[in-house]
């Protein structure tokens, strides 16, 4: 029995109120880009990588504007796109329970109807925030309602530029490889979509049995009665080291370089419609100036984090203590900071995700071509900020631009829908508060080239159309009726 199969019946009545709200507004919009066959290979109007929450949404309102042709690839099994069943370890979302994340607006396709259909309205409000396997659970069923086209288990091996200006993506699949031809690829890969997990040097000598990003898979039963260390004081460092403890570690010692914890989540305090659609608006030195202090000052760990592993008394907090010095020793890790020397059996980077296109082998073809926001912006004296001036320079639809104009003049049907584009665009790309307005502005970016490219083949659909809407006999011209007029010797006076 299949997952959706086993849900309340509940569910049925929410999925027939959507699709009634979908047919009343006429959606999805019919099919209107023309096909395209290159020899014997179809055109692939957009491929997005990347099924998870992002992916969807940029799916659902591509096919909402009519934009049938494209698909969605993820190399993960189908049910593990994304974070939330993988390397997630928060209890439940850090976002408020009530934000509409990928809804399109559509209230029948909010969390909140997909939670009360199969738990109540009673068990809605007694809820603090989603259980993050419940959230995958929601973004499944959001796939399924929606009917997107999705293909699982294929991997985008290179992004290749062409010499008509489209793109060919060398994938694999179970062993086989095939290359797909696509007019604009969107980046829908997350946090790390254009690098990876950042792990110091420091760790460089170091053997990897020792030691764990947060973004790993990890096997937190073999860390049973073992000393574990943490890196960072995040909401991923502070869910690592709780789910370590829950699985039996012995002791937990948690490595900050700061003098506190940070305590307010400056975003949040302005989240409004105007940041949401006016930060794209700003001076650049505007956006470097909310970003570089917004980060300076850091998100706090949720508190629910927090407690969850400070319930624990084998967990220690150490305060102003950066890491000095790893040394490996026999079978465990001497960790040094300002404050002493500690034993540590293993230990798990809390550090976080850089921006480094070299990391990213699919897009060594035109990552020399893309232009950064360092080539864009003088870094603004007293605010330098590796994140910022490594973050890709995009256009109005996320598309990358060339360093070099006429460089690689496909680069610009490559579009960034991952984090490193709210330097340009504000956070619209990965959290869930406004992904459903990123999606918005990342399609009709999209619809507009596919539409501007195709005029000559519109125009031509124009001049051939020839449907009548009169067919000849709804009125009769009343001097066609008349007697004919005598001829003018017969008019004389």
């Amino acid at each position: 029995m299949s997952a959706a199969s086993s849900l309340p019946k509940d569910l049925d009545a929410l999925e027939a109120r959507l699709a009634q709200d979908l047919a009343w507004l006429e959606l999805p919009a019919k099919s209107w880009v023309p096909p395209r066959v290159i020899g014997d290979r179809p055109v692939i109007d957009v491929v997005i990588l990347g099924g998870g929450m992002a992916g969807l949404v940029a799916s659902g309102m591509l096919k909402r504007l009519g934009v049938a042709n494209h698909v969605v690839l993820d190399k993960a099994p189908a049910g593990q796109e994304g974070p939330w069943v993988t390397y997630a370890r928060m209890r439940t979302l850090r976002s408020p329970k009530q934000l509409t994340g990928p809804a399109m607006g559509l209230p029948a396709l909010t969390f909140r109807a997909y939670y009360e259909a199969r738990f109540g309205s009673e068990a809605w409000a007694a809820l603090d925030r989603a259980p993050r396997e419940i959230w995958m659970d929601y973004l499944i069923w959001y796939r399924r309602v929606l009917d997107l086209p999705v293909r699982n288990g294929v991997s985008v091996e290179a992004i290749l530029p062409r010499a008509d200006g489209m793109l060919d993506l060398h994938c694999s699949q179970s062993g086989s490889t095939k290359t797909l031809i696509a007019r604009h690829v969107v980046l829908a890969t997350g946090r790390d979509g254009l690098g990876g997990p950042y792990v110091p040097p420091i760790s460089n000598d170091i053997d990897r049995t020792f030691w764990a990003h947060t973004a790993d898979s990890i096997d937190f039963s073999a860390l049973r009665g073992k000393r574990v260390g943490v890196v960072g004081a995040g909401a991923s460092a502070m869910d690592n080291a709780a789910t370590a403890l829950e699985a039996g570690a012995a002791r937990l010692d948690m490595f900050v370089r700061r003098r506190e914890l940070p305590r307010i989540n400056k975003f949040t305090g302005i989240g409004s419609q105007g940041v949401v659609h006016g930060f794209a608006g700003l001076p650049d030195a505007w956006k470097w100036r909310f970003l570089n202090y917004a980060m300076g000052e850091q998100t706090p760990p949720p508190r629910p984090s927090v407690l969850r592993l400070s319930a624990f008394p084998q967990a220690h907090l150490h305060l102003q203590s950066p890491i000095t010095a790893l040394l490996q020793k026999d079978d465990h890790i001497l960790l040094d900071t300002p404050k002493g020397r500690y034993r540590i059996d293993f230990l798990i980077f809390g550090t976080g995700f850089k921006i480094e296109l070299k990391n990213r082998p699919e897009l060594a073809a035109v990552s020399p071509f893309i232009r950064l926001w360092r080539d864009r912006f003088p870094v603004p004296a007293g605010m330098p900020n590796a994140e910022l001036e490594s973050s890709p320079d995009l256009g109005d639809a996320f598309e990358f631009l060339e360093t070099v104009p006429g460089a690689c003049p496909a680069l610009s049907k490559i579009h960034c829908f991952n984090f490193p584009a709210t330097l340009t665009h504000g956070k619209l790309t990965g959290d869930i508060p406004a992904v459903s307005e990123g999606a918005d502005r990342l399609a009709r970016g999209i619809v507009r080239e596919l539409f501007v490219e195709d005029r000559e083949r519109h125009f031509e659909n124009l001049q051939a159309f020839d449907t009548p809407e009169l067919l000849g006999d709804e009125w009769a011209d009343d001097d066609a009726l008349r007697e004919p007029l005598r001829k003018d010797t017969d008019l004389k006076c």
